[in-house]
């Protein structure tokens, strides 16, 4: 009997340490619970406010970035009116100069008029005079001064009839001659896009270079070196006229 009231009381006390492991088993897990939502709280504290900080970075960085856009086209519409108002101010000054320009030339062209018509008035008179002397004293050489001024008006036009067709075949054969050295560029060129060496290179570019210095060359001289027809007629001499003689046409 006293055995078992013996394994009784051992299975109570087993029973109470079995209770108390579990109390204090029970205290730690709610512990643990309550460090590890406070450690969540705590991140998610931390988290927020960071979200919030990065937030109000962004926040004020886009406001520096539309304030900068701002300053910046608010320069370039100043800048813009700047150079309107300069460009403005030299077509200005550029019509007032050409407008002036054409006042002098003007008033030059109508000075140069009235001492024209001066020293016309003043010639006509002289030669009046100088004439009405002279037809006395040439009227037998009139005819003879016909003959010689239409001999020589003939030969002059003869002369410039042959140095404009000299002109216009000089002015063929350099064309054809500019043609041709074109055509030997564009060649040379090609070769040269194809060269395998830089002495390939080298001698391509030289042809090349001779070739157009050749025909610039040939525009410089006017495509030729025949004979130009002249301002003032042929070469023939010119025999002096009497002053105030009607009949002299080289006057």
């Amino acid at each position: 009997m006293s055995e078992q009231k013996e394994s009784s009381v051992l299975f109570s006390l087993k029973e109470l340490m079995n209770l108390e492991e579990d109390r204090i088993k029970t205290e730690e897990d709610a512990k643990a619970a309550a460090a590890a939502a406070a450690e969540r709280a705590r991140l998610d504290a931390e988290r927020a406010a960071r979200e919030a900080e990065e937030a109000r970075i962004r926040s004020e960085q886009e406001r520096r970035r539309v304030e900068e856009q701002r300053g910046r086209e608010e320069n370039a519409r100043l800048e813009a009116i700047r150079h309107a108002e300069i460009e403005k101010a030299r077509l200005d000054a550029e019509q007032r100069a050409r407008l002036e320009a054409m006042a002098a030339q003007q008033q030059h062209e109508r000075n140069l008029a009235a001492i024209t018509q001066d020293e016309s008035k003043k010639k006509l008179r002289n030669m009046l005079f100088i004439g009405a002397a002279a037809v006395v004293v040439l009227g037998s050489l009139g005819g003879y001064l016909a003959y010689d001024s239409s001999q020589k008006a003939a030969a002059r036009a003869q002369a410039e009839a042959a140095a404009r067709a000299q002109a216009e075949e000089d002015a063929r054969k350099a064309k054809a001659a500019s043609e041709e050295s074109q055509r030997k560029v564009e060649s040379l060129i090609a070769q040269l896009a194809s060269a395998k060496d830089d002495a390939d290179r080298a001698k391509l570019q030289k042809q090349i270079e001779d070739e157009r210095a050749k025909t610039d060359t040939g525009k410089r001289t006017g495509g030729g070196g025949g004979p130009r027809p002249a301002s003032g007629g042929s070469d023939t001499p010119k025999k002096k006229c009497t002053p105030g003689d009607p009949l002299c046409t080289d006057i």
